[in-house]
């Protein structure tokens, strides 16, 4: 049975102080929440300590925006998975399209912070995905396909998330039709060894889409930008309701 994995990616925003008045509009929303949803608020480093006191024992997890690969080093402005586990960090990003195209993140860093995201127990979220002159082209199939590859290479899948996210429709109020989604989400499964991996969509989700994503029989959850910064709109998204 494979688990829906719903996630919010605040990206740079929200202040500590911002951090615990979210939780106070958020929390409230979720008392209702079917126990089998997984919630996950993927914050700031700098956020993660007072959300780690406030969310412990709670139904939300806490999830990082990235980890570096080696235990502890030289390495100025990164942060290693036991800095994160001893935060009560559950789940790590890795590899979002916004680390390959600002930060040189590629293909083979992703797979060397996939191993030491799983070494120190945390379950990594993989960001797939194509830009949109990749879609024009014909390519979504193959630039998936070789990412999922050099990404997955020694990697656990049986403690994973993959997240499809098309890079056309990150930030830009242009959804990936439903419909397209899970065929590429059907894609990506069909590569796995593991079918019970969740894969889920991301990319301009809203309350005002939810629905209509998650009736998809392939997707599993969502990654969620900016309808995540407002607890409202990210409560309603947690609480999505399919016929």
């Amino acid at each position: 049975m494979r688990k829906q994995v719903i996630a919010g990616n605040w990206k740079m925003y929200k202040t500590q102080a911002e951090a615990l008045a979210y939780l106070q509009g958020l929390l409230p929303q979720l008392t209702d929440t079917p126990d089998e949803r997984e919630v996950i608020l993927c914050v700031p480093f700098t956020d993660l300590a007072v959300m780690s006191q406030n969310l412990h024992g709670g139904l939300v997890r806490l999830g990082a925006q990235n980890v570096h690969w080696e235990v502890e080093g030289a390495f100025t402005g990164e942060v290693s998975a036991p800095m994160l586990v001893e935060l009560s960090v559950s789940y790590v990003v890795i590899g979002h399209s916004e680390r390959r195209q600002y930060f040189g993140e590629t293909d083979d860093t992703v797979n060397l912070r996939m191993r030491a995201a799983q070494e120190a127990g945390l379950t990594p979220i993989l960001c797939v995905g194509e830009t949109k002159q990749q879609r024009d082209a014909g390519q979504t199939e193959a630039v998936i396909l070789h990412q999922l590859k050099i990404g997955l290479d020694g990697v656990d899948q049986t403690r994973l998330v993959i997240a499809y996210e098309p890079i056309w429709a990150i930030g830009t109020g242009e959804t990936c039709d439903s419909k397209e989604a899970n065929r590429v989400i059907e894609t990506i499964r069909q590569q796995l060894s593991y079918g019970d991996v969740p894969i889920q969509y991301g990319g301009s989700v809203k309350p005002g889409n939810i629905d209509e994503i998650m009736a998809q029989p392939q997707i599993d959850g969502v990654l969620v930008g900016g309808a995540s910064l407002e607890p409202q709109s990210f409560g309603r998204i947690v609480n999505f309701q399919t016929a």
